[in-house]
């Protein structure tokens, strides 16, 4: 028996592209304006310790944010809960949107856009509205009466 690729666990993780590229923008910042330098230095800064602790996990049912090396769950988000993704930019990715049902999420674009795409569109379908309601039926086991 094969397993579907969607049940198959995928960890990613966050390339430091993002964060190089933001502190040169600083960097290049400090020639015409300090204080921008100083505030982009600082994202940047941010970057890149998001992309030394944090991992995306995969999961059957669940998309998993961790922490320390993927040994710590910071949250989990079940896909049943899901509405909508979106990333935004795709030539250049710069911000990870998702909707679920009781909130809505924006996450800075650490991770290869690629893989993150392959694996929602795996997981969830494509790009746009989800249909949750089809996803439950799936994750629940059958009735019987």
């Amino acid at each position: 028996m094969t397993e579907s690729k969607a049940s198959i666990i995928q960890e990613i993780t966050p390339s430091p592209l993002v964060a190089l590229g933001m502190l040169l923008i600083a960097a290049f910042a400090g020639l015409i304006y300090g204080p921008l330098a100083l505030i982009l230095g600082l994202f940047g800064i941010f970057l890149a310790i998001q992309t030394y602790l944090l991992r995306l996990r995969f999961e059957a049912d669940a998309l998993l944010v961790l922490r320390a090396k993927g040994t710590v769950e910071i949250k989990r988000f079940p896909y049943k809960d899901w509405q909508y993704w979106q990333i935004f930019w795709p030539p250049f990715p710069v911000l990870f949107y998702f909707r679920e049902v009781n909130s809505i999420h924006f996450l800075p674009m650490l991770f290869n856009a690629d893989q993150l795409t392959e694996q929602l569109t795996q997981r969830l379908g494509p790009s746009g509205k989800i249909e949750t309601a089809a996803l439950a039926e799936e994750a629940s086991p059958p009735h019987s009466n």
